[in-house]
C-alpha cells in the first residue's frame, strides 16, 4: 500500500448554493468542474471546484443545506481554508474583492502575509 500522498480535496457545507457559486465561480473564479449529488442524500447538490484538472489539493466541494445551524468547535475541525497566490498579485485580489464588497483585512499567518 503507498503512503498517503497529501489532501486530494476538503468538503464543506454552505447555506446557499446559489451564493456559494457567486463566491467561488464568480468572485473567486475557481471552475465549478462538477456538480452532482450527495449520494448519501440524493436531494443535495454536491458542488466541486477546482484547477482545470482538479489536480490533488486543488479540489475544494460543498454541500450546500440551507437550513443547518452553524458548526461548533470540536475535534478535528477545520477552522480555514487558503488559497496560495503569487505575492505581486496581492493588491490585485485586494481591489478586486473589496471591489466586490467584500471585507478584507491584511495579515499574517505562520510568518507570511496573507488576505484574510
Amino acid at each position: 500500500m503507498n503512503p498517503n500522498q497529501g489532501v486530494h480535496h476538503i468538503t464543506a457545507v454552505a447555506s446557499n448554493p446559489q451564493a456559494n457559486i457567486d463566491f467561488y465561480h464568480l468572485i473567486l473564479g475557481q471552475r465549478l468542474i462538477k456538480t452532482t449529488v450527495n449520494f448519501d442524500d440524493p436531494g443535495t447538490y454536491h458542488l466541486y471546484y477546482a484547477d482545470l484538472t482538479g489536480t490533488p489539493g486543488a479540489v475544494l466541494t460543498f454541500f450546500p443545506w440551507m437550513d443547518m445551524g452553524r458548526g461548533r468547535l470540536g475535534a478535528g475541525e477545520t477552522a480555514a481554508v487558503a488559497y496560495s497566490i503569487h505575492p505581486d498579485s496581492t493588491a490585485f485580489w485586494y481591489d478586486h474583492l473589496t471591489r466586490q464588497g467584500i471585507a478584507v483585512k491584511e495579515a499574517n499567518r505562520f510568518g507570511a502575509p496573507l488576505l484574510a
